[in-house]
């Protein structure tokens, strides 16, 4: 197998062929999740939206849904994108494109995020679901508020969203370095809290 590696700015040195939780770093996360647009930035505003940006909104939809949720599935919510600082954000079609391989990278880099962090490389499947929820209602929100597309078209593509919840929830443009730190503080309170 060749091996791929990454310099990050840490010093580490990823192999995205074979990535080993050891050579995760948190900041590195963080710093490139901060200049990873989403939307592959097609979206108003001063700032590109982030990964790390839709990172936060993800994880506190999935705690204002569930707000008992444990702090380490949380954390899960949080990094549910984190492969990105890496792979890049591709919209739902380009990767259904690409096919089986990002989906291959894209396990493997996360299972070693996962297991840097404590969390089980694979996530139970009832976290997961609700994870998955979480970003959906997180997609509904940006595509309309950010992304361009008119109401009835984001309730077509990503489903209605409950009004009330839609309420409790600002969607932030920052710059990237502000961001970072954003994403940085939530991972080490969910790490305190998880003890």
């Amino acid at each position: 197998m060749k091996r791929a590696w990454q310099r990050m700015l840490s010093g580490r040195r990823l192999d995205l062929l074979d990535p080993t939780p050891m050579d995760v770093e948190i900041e590195d996360i963080a710093h490139g999740l901060s200049f990873v647009a989403r939307w592959n930035g097609q979206t108003h505003g001063d700032w590109a939206y982030s990964v790390a940006e839709h990172s936060i909104l993800v994880a506190d939809i999935f705690h204002l849904t569930d707000p008992v949720i444990e702090p380490k599935w949380q954390l899960a919510a949080l990094l549910h994108d984190a492969a990105e600082y890496v792979l890049g954000d591709m919209i739902s079609p380009v990767k259904a494109a690409i096919g089986q391989d990002y989906g291959v990278l894209d396990a493997r880099l996360t299972a070693a995020i996962h297991l840097r962090f404590g969390l089980p490389a694979v996530l139970p499947q009832h976290i997961k679901r609700k994870i998955k929820k979480a970003d959906i209602i997180s997609a509904r929100l940006e595509a309309e508020r950010l992304a361009g597309f008119s109401t009835q078209e984001a309730d077509r593509i990503f489903g209605k969203i409950d009004p009330e919840l839609s309420q409790k929830l600002d969607l932030h443009l920052r710059p990237p370095m502000q961001v970072r730190a954003a994403f940085t503080a939530r991972h080490h309170k969910l790490l305190h809290l998880i003890g």
